[in-house]
């Protein structure tokens, strides 16, 4: 499975992105869709899943301003990205999950500048 994100860049306290990630190569069987991310100095955090049904997980630092979709048709999932605080700046990485496997794609980067 190939994991493409896209999305990131430079945006203010407050604003909003939207993140992208299409999969392709063996898709089939992928349960779980989601995005991570990992600020400097920090370990990688789950930000938002989501299952083939379409049930949603958040974290609580991002409930209520991120909703994470999924399109299983395309193959994509999306993270929209409203009022963005500066500690939601970190690199973001899309993940895919298989019974056995787990799947990264190689990270956008969101920066929330006050």
């Amino acid at each position: 499975v190939q994991l493409q994100a896209s999305g990131g860049g430079l945006v203010q306290a407050g604003g909003s992105l939207r993140l992208s990630c299409a999969a392709s190569g063996s898709i089939f069987s992928i349960s779980v869709m989601g995005w991570y991310r990992q600020a400097p100095g920090k370990q990688r955090e789950m930000v938002a899943t989501i299952g083939s049904a379409g049930t949603a997980n958040y974290a609580d630092s991002v409930k209520g301003r991120f909703t994470i979709s999924r399109d299983n048709a395309k193959n994509t999932v999306l993270l929209q990205m409203n009022s963005l605080k500066r500690e939601d700046t970190a690199v973001y990485y899309c993940n895919a999950r298989k019974v056995l496997d787990s799947y990264w794609g190689q990270g956008t980067l969101v920066t929330v500048s006050s």
